[in-house]
């Protein structure tokens, strides 16, 4: 599954691409009339459509026009994650705290079953990596019907072709990297060096020409080089793996002790919630940072809500996630407090969805709303399979609390969809800036990272911004508001990144709109005065 848990999914498809077609060629994009200076790249989710010429939310207009002087109450979002590093310079003092229970006293004092869960719980003790669902399904056929069952093998068939097809890719990729780097390392005399740097570079040598292509594209993925040969070799690991069929012979659940299929087996996992491996949480840090980072205290990004408390539950590992995980964890998250959720995470496969329906209906009763991401596989999720939903045929949404979110460019115009994002007219709600988005990531570090799983926090974030600022809004209503008060577009845009196929975006999504925060509190107001229009 591809909605990213790690971000170097779609990115790694991007690389292989950029080795094998002649670079001029992948720039098929209009051009914009000025490139964005990094303070508008480290923050145009911020910025405004109107004015900054970027696709925005409007939420620093939104501070600056209206809720200066405004006092709001706190609200707590659960991020149902990969663990967030809760002792992160720019998110630290925006962790929420358990005051029923007594840290480190080994006892439960709020009696919720989750022994010293001061910061939230960990679903998943001291497990990083896991099986997608349609391995484990391969694994375990008794827990779905010959139907899915066979449609996971059919999956696992078409993963091994496409894994020794993409095995030399990626180490054509990897090695040209890696020979790219070693030779402007050496030109340039530092085995660490900037954009700035290559774009210095004057030569003759046709070698060094090359090399300076290659590394300038590598570099504008936002990442060290470093970091991004690991995540190169971590993909290609896996396609050898795939290949060996040693996919599907690890048990990484016996380590946590409990039974995966069984929704009453509740105590396990631990109140670790950074896990075991700060690099593991990566995802999880990030997303906690687009919705809350401290606002104006000039270390790093800013967060798009100012009166938050963030709730980590760790739940979804570097494969699938559990049904039961999330289902527990989104009851964890709810009856903990939190008004909403994040769920940057998802999957094709989902053998106890019901558990996960079940959560988001109790979600519903106790009015806390679920922002979901649409995933990363341009593809229409009305026709295919994407879990966790609020729709069991995908058509009839049997809750209204749930919003799903595809992902936007930040290039205004034919482009503005980001070319990963799955869309659906009935099944993705709304759309939001998704692509390079900047925030924090572990140890004190920040990074631009993309996906819907970015994506899905920028909407968070206005989420908790109306639940702080107009509290006696429901799930429902703040849903909704997100959805009407948004910028429509009414061109044909670009979808999945083939310019051959271009559609209306209205058809992309149900509202036909991307968030804007600015509309949105302006409607909420007016809605707080006189409560939801009833529908026809």
């Amino acid at each position: 599954m591809k909605i990213i848990k790690r971000t170097y999914l779609s990115l790694i498809a991007a690389l292989a691409l950029s080795f094998s077609v002649n670079a001029q060629s992948t720039t098929t994009f209009t051009a914009k009339k000025a490139a964005l200076t990094e303070n508008q790249l480290q923050r145009w989710s911020h910025l405004d459509l109107a004015k900054d010429s970027i696709p925005g939310m409007s939420v620093d207009k939104a501070y600056a026009e209206l809720l200066k002087n405004k006092k709001g109450v706190k609200v707590i979002v659960g991020i149902v994650d990969s663990g967030v590093d809760i002792e992160h310079e720019d998110l630290k003092a925006v962790v929420w705290t358990n005051k029923k229970e007594i840290a480190g006293n080994g006892i439960d004092d709020d009696k919720n079953g989750y022994i010293d869960d001061i910061h939230g719980w960990n679903f998943l003790g001291n497990i990083t990596k896991e099986h997608y669902e349609y391995e484990r399904i391969i694994n375990n056929k008794s827990i779905v019907d010959d139907a899915t069952y066979q449609e996971a093998k059919t999956l696992n068939d078409k993963k091994v072709e496409e894994a020794k097809n993409a095995k030399s890719q990626i180490e054509q990729v990897l090695a040209g990297t890696t020979n790219a780097d070693d030779a402007l390392a050496k030109h340039l005399g530092k085995p660490v060096y900037s954009v700035e740097d290559l774009n210095a570079i004057v030569s003759q040598d046709q070698e060094i020409l090359k090399s300076k292509a290659i590394m300038t594209q590598m570099l504008a993925y936002g990442m060290p080089v470093a970091e991004l040969k690991k995540e190169i070799k971590k993909e290609l690991d896996g396609f050898i793996e795939v290949l060996n069929g040693d996919n599907l012979k690890k048990d990484y659940r016996k380590v946590l002790g409990d039974n995966p299929d069984d929704i009453k087996d509740v105590k396990y996992g631990n109140n670790n919630v950074m896990g075991p491996d700060k690099e593991e949480i990566l995802h999880g840090t990030h997303v906690a940072g687009i919705v809350a980072q401290v606002r104006n205290n000039n270390i790093g990004g800013d967060g798009i809500a100012n009166n938050v408390e963030i709730l980590t539950v760790r739940a979804v590992p570097d494969g699938d996630e559990y049904d039961k995980d999330i289902a527990l964890g989104i009851r964890y998250a709810v009856d903990n407090g939190a008004k909403v959720i994040n769920g940057s995470f998802g999957k094709s496969f989902s053998p106890h969805k019901q558990w996960v329906f079940d959560a988001i209906k109790y979600a519903e009763k106790k009015d806390v709303l679920i922002v979901h991401a649409a995933g990363n596989d341009a593809k229409d999720i009305d026709t295919e399979n994407n879990y966790p939903n609020d729709s069991a045929d995908k058509k009839t949404e049997f809750a209204d609390n749930l919003i799903t979110i595809g992902a936007l460019n930040n290039e205004y115009g034919t482009n503005v969809v980001a070319d990963f994002s799955n869309f659906g007219k009935v099944n993705v709600d709304v759309f939001a800036p998704g692509v390079n988005i900047y925030a924090s990531t572990p140890n004190n570090a920040y990074q631009l990272l993309q996906g819907t799983s970015m994506a899905s926090p920028n909407v968070a974030g206005v989420a908790a911004l109306i639940r702080s600022y107009y509290p006696k809004l429901s799930a429902k209503q703040v849903k909704h508001i997100l959805m009407d008060s948004g910028t429509a577009i009414t061109s044909e845009v670009v979808v999945g990144g083939d310019p051959k196929n271009k559609q209306p975006f209205s058809k992309l999504c149900k509202s036909g709109k991307i968030v804007n925060a600015y509309n949105a509190l302006l409607m909420a107001e007016k809605m707080s005065k006189k409560g939801l229009p009833k529908k026809k």
